[in-house]
């Protein structure tokens, strides 16, 4: 079950991701949702909780649909990683494959 303070603390680290992934400062969200530059950091640091009018202005300034600031997905950095580990995992397949050919063409 999700609580509350859960909530407001998904939605705080989506609004900042999409803010930083389009490279507004908060200031420049801030100004584009008409709100103050102290309450989009309490909203981002998941200390306060949006009005629905607060939050249409925030998703306007982002350029995004609501829905994906409620949608819980990897930060780039845990994508990053997964796709070393992915690329480190298909080049060891691919070496072990090429070695095992190598090896029964020299039999």
């Amino acid at each position: 079950m999700i609580s509350g303070q859960d909530v407001r603390a998904l939605l705080g680290k989506r609004i900042q991701f999409y803010r930083k992934r389009r490279h507004l400062s908060q200031a420049a969200l801030a100004e584009r949702a008409g709100i103050s530059i102290t309450f989009l950091s309490n909203i981002e640091r998941g200390l306060k909780y949006p009005t629905s009018e607060t939050l249409s202005g925030i998703v306007n300034g982002l350029g995004v649909e609501v829905c994906y600031l409620f949608q819980e997905a990897e930060t780039p950095t845990e994508n990053r990683s997964l796709l070393e580990r992915f690329k480190k995992d298909i080049t060891q397949n691919i070496h072990d494959t090429l070695e095992a050919v190598y090896k029964a063409y020299e039999e």
